[in-house]
């Protein structure tokens, strides 16, 4: 099995099986790789955890991760989000629905969501960069402006906004 060179691992407290079920069902040609689970061992923090899953080694859209079972000393926050680039509106308004459910409502905000295991989203059309990045400074300040008044980005929206005179 050969990695990527760099591969983002996912602190879960004991529920990464689930969580690797629940992104294999969103992700269509996901796969799991490999799954190691907690040996016999004395260590305080491998009490009772024997036999259980230590990590599961999985590939999403191409991208390898590691879910780790490591316990509840650590968890996620929006300092770090996964970006999910959609060339349609059909498949932002498909990754949404499926990330969301059971999801905080509170954390769903211009694109951003914030999955029932606590992992953060950004569902965008893949065309919001060069919308952003216009030389016009005007363009870029309307498609600020409508992008911030939405949870769900709307395509249709965006390139109106930047189309506007």
């Amino acid at each position: 099995m050969k990695l990527n060179k760099i591969t983002p691992c996912l602190w879960f407290d004991t529920n990464a099986e689930q969580a690797v079920a629940f992104y294999l069902s969103v992700f269509p040609g996901s796969r799991i790789l490999e799954t190691s689970r907690y040996p016999k061992s004395d260590h305080p923090a491998h009490v009772g955890r024997e036999g259980t899953v230590l990590t599961i080694t999985f590939e999403m859209l191409g991208q390898t991760y590691t879910a780790l079972n490591g316990g509840p000393q650590f968890k996620f926050n929006g300092a770090v989000s996964f970006q999910v680039m959609c060339d349609t509106q059909e498949e932002i308004d498909t990754y949404w629905s499926k990330l969301t459910v059971d999801a905080p409502i509170e954390a769903q905000q211009c694109g951003w969501l914030q999955d029932k295991f606590g992992l953060i989203w950004q569902i965008v059309p893949r065309e919001l960069d060069s919308l952003m990045a216009h030389s016009e400074p005007e363009v870029c300040a309307r498609v600020m402006k409508a992008l911030l008044e939405m949870t769900k980005l709307d395509i249709a929206i965006l390139k109106a906004a930047a189309a506007a005179n």
